[in-house]
């Protein structure tokens, strides 16, 4: 017993004396659950401790991947971690948290069992909480994008993009209609940050690559437009490296707008704020990120962004035996001139805060002081498509093939496992040795359609097709947003 609160026995038969449930497997989670394992391997052993892991997927996605995995140069499968095979000592289990009642110490959650169970959400009890479920896309209210736009933050929005895109190529390259052409040879990026212009960046590459295999579709036939609402991309590599990343864009012909909005995708139309209009099939939506809506169901502080109140030891402020980091926590920057500023929400900080996480969190089970959290931000590198890219690192700024050469170099030391890192390195040197496949599986989206339909069913509909219009449709455009 612990906290006044009886514990189930474990696979041992045993009681346990501590619980820890980390609730989210991404880099937060996945870290602190893997530093706990490496920390408490006597606890763990004696049945003193256990670890949950309560996870929508179950693995962990390296997301600065997600551009190459897009563009073919890295398998999907190479761009995540499965988490029962990195942490054999913990029980994991894919569900979703709904709620937690830190006050009782219970988490309520379902799993992909509930539904057909028909029992409603389950409890669970827990002595240490890790709150890591990460973020959601920030999206507006623009008129259309629910209906058109596509995300950029998981692996399976990854690869349907790069189906997507080559599937625009066939679409224009069998047309004899020019309006649907121009269309489909129209791709707009909205959002200048790291996942817009990196993805932006592979994408084109890809295609213009892709393009020279077509009969009838050159590579500047594609109109490839990044929209930006500040008034400059990739703040994080500095002025200079930002500038000189849109003379980089535009010299690929890509039409970069500084200080432009979505207003309005409705309609396979992409109305911008400066008044132009472009046909287009693809509305690709990066434009940033908000802290998951779990946040909001607990009963633990939040600022005013919607995050956890953290101090500088990761624990939550007011709330013992309570946990955060990554993109869920304002965790205070130490090592900042002004006070009162937070860490960044990246992966840099990330993986550095859940290795500290997991040592307090061991060390506050057995009664030693806590370790605050401290990180000089040394910089960012980002890839713009096949030896393409910039950096600013440590006050030294690189561009072109040495940025991305550092770009590879970094992220494969930080993505996780040696089995991953190894295959990562295969995969980019047999690119280097082979050219691209360009083949779209889009029907890996809709499997069971080719069955259905011959089974005399309805196959389900296309996605990416446009929807049908009724009797009563109204063509007129939503009042305007903004992005």
């Amino acid at each position: 017993m612990r906290h006044g609160r009886v514990r189930a026995a474990n696979d041992r038969g045993t009681t346990p004396t501590a619980r820890i449930l980390v609730v989210g497997g991404g880099y937060v989670g996945m870290y602190t659950a893997l530093r706990l394992q490496k920390k408490l391997k006597r606890e763990l052993r004696s049945g003193d401790a256990e670890i949950v892991v309560i996870t929508p997927d179950p693995y962990m996605t390296y997301q600065p991947f997600l551009p190459e995995a897009a563009a073919g140069s890295i398998s999907p499968r190479h761009v995540v971690a499965p988490l029962r095979r990195v942490l054999p000592h913990c029980q994991v289990i894919v569900g979703e948290v709904e709620s937690v009642d830190h006050a009782k110490r219970t988490a309520r959650y379902t799993t992909l069992a509930s539904s057909d169970e028909g029992t409603g959400p389950a409890s669970i009890a827990y002595d240490e909480l890790v709150l890591a479920p990460g973020s959601i896309s920030r999206t507006l209210p623009v008129p259309g994008l629910a209906d058109h736009g596509i995300g950029f933050k998981t692996v399976e929005e990854a690869v349907g993009l790069r189906n997507h895109v080559i599937e625009q190529l066939d679409i224009a390259s069998s047309t004899r209609d020019p309006a649907i052409r121009d269309a489909a040879l129209t791709f707009v990026f909205v959002g200048g940050g790291y996942a817009g212009v990196e993805a932006l960046g592979e994408l084109e590459d890809m295609a213009r690559f892709a393009a020279k295999h077509y009969h009838n579709v050159k590579p500047e036939d594609l109109k490839w437009i990044l929209v930006e609402a500040s008034d400059r991309i990739l703040p994080e590599v500095g002025p200079e490296m930002g500038r000189y990343t849109i003379r980089e864009l535009r010299g690929r012909n890509i039409d970069v707008r500084l200080e432009t909005r979505l207003e309005s995708c409705e309609n396979r139309v992409a109305v911008l704020s400066d008044g132009s209009r472009f046909p287009t099939r693809t509305v690709v939506w990066t434009a940033g990120v908000k802290p998951s809506p779990l946040l909001a169901a607990t009963d633990l502080p939040l600022d005013d962004r919607g995050r956890l109140t953290c101090t500088a030891a990761l624990a939550v402020d007011g709330a013992p035996h309570a946990w955060a980091a990554g993109d869920a926590a304002a965790v205070p920057d130490t090592t900042a001139d002004a006070p009162g500023r937070t860490c960044a929400p990246n992966a840099q900080h990330a993986v550095r805060q859940a290795r500290t996480l997991g040592d307090n969190i061991a060390a506050s089970l057995r009664g030693e002081p806590l370790t605050d959290y401290a990180h000089a931000y040394v910089g960012s590198v980002a890839s713009l498509g096949l030896h393409k890219g910039v950096a600013h690192v440590y006050g030294r700024k690189l561009k072109g093939y040495p940025a991305w050469f550092m770009h590879r170099v970094y992220h494969l030391s930080r993505v996780p496992t040696v089995n991953r890192k190894a295959r990562v390195l295969t995969e980019w040197t047999l690119s280097g040795l082979f050219k691209r496949e360009i083949v779209s599986l889009g029907s890996l989206e809709r499997p069971r359609a080719e069955f259905e339909l011959a089974a005399g069913g309805v196959p389900p509909a296309d996605p990416s097709a446009d929807p049908p219009k009724g009797p009563t449709d109204d063509p007129s455009p939503d009042p305007k947003g903004s992005s």
